[in-house]
């Protein structure tokens, strides 16, 4: 058999085939006895082209898909002892570089999918300690039961949509989330027991108020009875609220007791109102004469008159409470313009505020008179200060004696 040889291997005489190695020796790979040397050469080629394709396959998939740095290397470790061991010929110190390149690589896969798992351990971390924290606040302050269950249920799906984080932390944050909502059905279910009786309470008050609304409806003492009404719906108010049954229930009768009561003084008082129509009548008939008296020009003659209007007033009795006001109204400015007018008149005629009058009067014409005596000196002598206060002086009298004589005027 003769020889065959090629760069990284050859084929001896004996049909020993050798592989080239990277210190310069060589591996013997096989022996082949069944043909040519160049039939043997390409054999043991074609299985280093099969190794070359699984290293090219590995290579692709690292660099084109998300495969698991671990599984990764597995692939390379396995790829590296079929190269070191390999029974072919071809340059297989190349093919371990290949590997070495493709180990450091998935090494920097590895630190980067390291850091991206710390990075997301670490937002998973702020999301739990956020959800942690609004669901102590919600087992602290919340008082809308519903929607504080409801946010709380909303909370623990947000926790396990979450990334999970180190064991620790993980287990520490979900027993304070579990505290959280304990403390929120606690707190729920004590604020509904005292509700309860609370609703009690004024059930047993409002109970106690439809009774005595029920015993009042048939008054006919109207006005002191809609008073003890009022306090009632005072009471009614302040007692809270019951179940939402027995308050309408118990509304129902308090409002209809007040209906019938109220409703037989309307008609009472519309009978009442009937019956008092002649009385506005005939006092609208009084009014028509006793605002003849205005304006006031003989206070005398308007007093005495006036004295008979109120004497026929009072006599004609009460009026409709839906003329009251009116009626009176028109009355009491009569009355009022009378008032003036005798007051105005006792001013006119009163001796000690004429004999005060003309008293001011007599002091402000002599001040005066003094004042222009100052003012004619204080000229002649060229004191120009001194004139100018006393002119100050005289325009400030003489307007108090304008006024003074004005109030004389009035008393003549």
């Amino acid at each position: 058999m003769s020889s065959a040889t090629d760069p990284h291997g050859r084929v001896d005489e004996d049909g020993t085939v050798y592989v080239k190695t990277a210190d310069g020796g060589e591996r013997v790979v096989g022996s082949w006895q069944a043909g040519a040397p160049e039939e043997a050469l390409a054999y043991f080629k074609r299985k280093y082209e099969a190794l070359v394709t699984e290293i090219e396959l590995l290579e692709q998939r690292v660099r084109t898909t998300d495969l698991a740095p671990a599984q990764a290397e597995q692939s390379i470790a396995r790829l590296r002892e079929s190269v070191t061991d390999a029974h072919a010929v071809g340059d297989l110190d190349a093919l371990a570089r290949r590997l070495d390149s493709l180990g450091e690589l998935v090494g920097k896969r590895r630190e980067e999918v390291r850091a991206q798992r710390e990075h997301a351990r670490h937002e998973a971390r702020e999301v739990k300690e956020r959800i942690v924290a609004e669901a102590e606040r919600i087992a602290a302050e919340e008082t809308h039961w519903k929607n504080g269950g409801e946010r709380l249920r909303q909370l623990v799906e947000e926790w396990k949509a979450a990334d999970r984080i180190d064991r620790p932390t993980e287990t520490a944050l979900w027993k304070r989330l579990s505290a959280a909502r304990n403390a929120f059905t606690k707190r729920r279910k004590a604020y509904f027991a005292t509700l309860e009786d609370q609703r009690e309470q004024a059930r047993v008050e409002k109970e106690r108020l439809v009774v005595e609304a029920e015993a009042m409806s048939g008054s006919t003492d109207w006005s002191e009875t809609a008073a003890a009404y009022r306090d009632l719906m005072r009471r009614w108010k302040s007692a809270g609220r019951a179940g939402r049954d027995t308050e309408e229930e118990l509304w129902a009768r308090f409002k209809g007791a007040q209906d019938t009561f109220f409703a037989a003084r309307a008609a009472a008082y519309a009978e009442r109102d009937h019956e008092l129509r002649g009385n506005a009548e005939v006092k609208e008939h009084i009014l028509t004469e006793a605002e003849r008296l205005l304006p006031v020009r003989d206070v005398r003659h308007a007093r005495q008159a006036l004295r008979s209007i109120q004497e026929r007033w009072e006599a004609a009795g009460p009026v409709p409470r839906d003329s009251r006001d009116r009626l009176e109204g028109r009355l009491r400015k009569i009355e009022d313009a009378v008032r003036a007018a005798e007051e105005a008149e006792w001013r006119r005629t009163n001796p000690e505020a004429r004999a005060r009058a003309e008293a001011t009067v007599g002091q402000l014409r002599s001040s005066i008179e003094q004042l222009e005596k100052r003012l004619a000196k204080a000229r002649d002598a060229g004191r120009d200060k001194d004139a100018k206060d006393a002119e100050e002086a005289l325009a400030a009298r003489r307007a108090w004696l304008e006024e003074a004589e004005r109030t004389l005027a009035e008393f003549s």
